[in-house]
Order: structure tokens, then C-alpha cells, then sequence
């Protein structure tokens, strides 16, 4: 059974969950003006972890025919068999419960929206089989994080700086996703699928990541403005924009061998700093 379990886990690359986990607690943070009490920490815990282990199944799931055809994702637990389509069904199905049951226990607008998150979310795993701005649609299913974070606070949305930081969210998960795609650019295009270094080629892939990353960097910077966060976020958002740059160096259209250390160990260390900048501005 643990076995079983971490093989899941592995599957969805639970740990990843770090991408979206603090900009949902930096929108709660937001709406609290300080960190939220305990039982709405928990609850918007539960209704991240199981609404992207959902979402993650859920992809895993619709893409499995390309994944076995694909070369980098041909070792995939679907495609061997280390878990079967059966267990996955189950583990997509009780994370549904969880996120749905965590977004009742928030507030009534949390529960009412939850539905619509959640078809976004799912509806993400076709995207690539009609539209190159899969990308941006990426973007806008992490985007939900700061949103539902302030919304499971304050029960509205009473300022429109959340909307900002969002927006700023789905140009940042659109610029590092483009670079992700390029490792598949020419599967995407034998496989008919659709994205941007497939329909541009790396080059011009790597310069509208960079435009996309530059948009998210001003973004946040005026969220900031208009939450009238102070030094201390804009000192994080200093270090994120040398993580973007760092970005940058670590990988480029002629060599993508460093991308994993991009896309992963950047990432990561980008939401959990802006996350701090919010954080530490109201502890501080």
C-alpha cells in the first residue's frame, strides 16, 4: 500500500505542488492582512492539494496515448504500468471529494465558484490538442490560486489588486511553460498538437517567454502598488526578478540540459519568495 502510494505520488510529482501552494496563501494572507487563522490555513491546504492532484491525474489520464508515443514521457507510471488507469480514476476521484469538501467548510462564495475552478483546471489537459495559448490557459489554472486564497479569506473580492497579482501569475506560468515545451517541439508537431515552440520554433519561443516573464515582473510589481505593500516586497520581487534572469542564463534555444534546474528549482524558489515578500510585509 505505501508503495502504491508513493508510485501515485511520483505520478503527479506531488511535490510540484509548490508552484501554486504559496501565491494560494499569499492571496490569503492578502484578504487577512496577516496569515489566516489555523482551520482556513488548513482548509485552503485541502483544497490546493486535492484540487492539483485531481487536475494532475486528470492530465495524466487524457494524455496517456500521446505519453506512450512521446519520448521523454514513454517511462511515465501510466505508460508501464506501475499504475494502472483503475488506480488513477480512484486517486482522481478522492482528490475531487477533498478539494470540493475543504471548499465547503471555507464560505458560501467559495463553495459557489468552486465548480468553475475546478472545469478550468480539467479542461487545461485538452488544450494542446486546438491552441498554441495552451500555455496561457496553464496560467490561468494557477492564477486561480491567489484568487481562491483572498476569496477563502474575505468571502468577495474587494480589492482589485488580487485581480493584478493573478494576472501576474498567468504570465509567469506562461513564460516558464513555453520553455518546458520546447523539449517536445518536434513530437508536438508529428502529433498534431498545438504550442508555442511548435508553432513559432524555439527562438521565438524563448523570446515571447521572456516577454511573458517581463509582463509578470511589472504585474507584480503593481499588485504591490496597489495592495501599498512595503520595501520588504519589493525586495523580494528584486529577487525574483534576478531568479528570472538566472532563468534565462541556465538554459537557451541551442541547450535545454539545464532545464529541469530552470524550470523546477527556479520556479519553486520564485512563488515561495514572493510568498514571503507578502508575508513578511505584515509580520514585520
Amino acid at each position: 500500500m505505501l508503495r502504491k502510494i508513493r508510485l501515485l505520488l511520483e505520478m503527479i510529482k506531488f511535490e510540484h505542488t509548490i508552484f501554486a501552494l504559496p501565491f494560494a496563501y499569499a492571496g490569503a494572507v492578502l484578504a487577512a492582512k496577516g496569515f489566516p487563522d489555523p482551520k482556513t490555513a488548513l482548509l485552503i491546504l485541502g483544497c490546493m492539494v486535492g484540487a492539483r492532484t485531481a487536475a494532475m491525474t486528470f492530465n495524466r489520464l487524457a494524455d496517456l496515448p500521446f505519453d506512450a508515443e512521446n519520448p521523454r514521457t514513454r517511462n511515465r507510471h501510466l505508460v508501464v504500468g506501475l499504475v494502472r488507469p483503475g488506480e488513477a480514476w480512484a486517486l482522481f476521484f478522492v482528490a475531487s471529494f477533498v478539494y470540493f469538501l475543504c471548499a465547503a467548510g471555507l464560505n458560501p462564495l467559495t463553495l459557489k465558484l468552486s465548480p468553475i475552478a475546478y472545469m478550468v483546471i480539467l479542461i487545461y489537459s485538452y488544450t494542446k490538442r486546438f491552441t498554441w495559448l495552451c500555455h496561457v490557459f496553464l496560467g490561468l489554472a494557477l492564477a486561480l490560486a491567489p484568487l481562491g486564497g483572498y476569496v477563502a479569506v474575505k468571502g468577495n473580492f474587494a480589492e482589485e489588486g488580487i485581480f493584478v497579482l493573478a494576472l501576474g501569475v498567468i504570465f509567469w506560468v506562461a513564460g516558464f511553460d513555453v520553455l518546458y515545451a520546447c523539449m517536445d517541439e518536434e513530437f508536438d508537431r508529428r502529433a498534431g498538437l498545438h504550442s508555442i515552440p511548435a508553432r513559432f520554433g524555439r527562438r521565438r519561443a524563448f523570446r515571447l517567454s521572456a516577454f511573458f516573464h517581463a509582463l509578470a515582473f511589472l504585474l507584480f510589481a503593481a499588485a504591490g502598488y496597489l495592495f501599498a505593500l512595503s520595501y520588504l516586497y519589493y525586495a523580494a520581487l528584486l529577487l525574483t526578478g534576478i531568479l528570472f534572469v538566472a532563468q534565462r542564463v541556465t538554459v537557451n534555444p541551442k541547450d535545454l540540459s539545464g532545464l529541469d534546474m530552470a524550470f523546477f528549482t527556479f520556479n519553486g524558489a520564485i512563488s515561495v519568495v514572493i510568498f514571503l515578500g507578502v508575508l513578511l510585509d505584515y509580520l514585520i
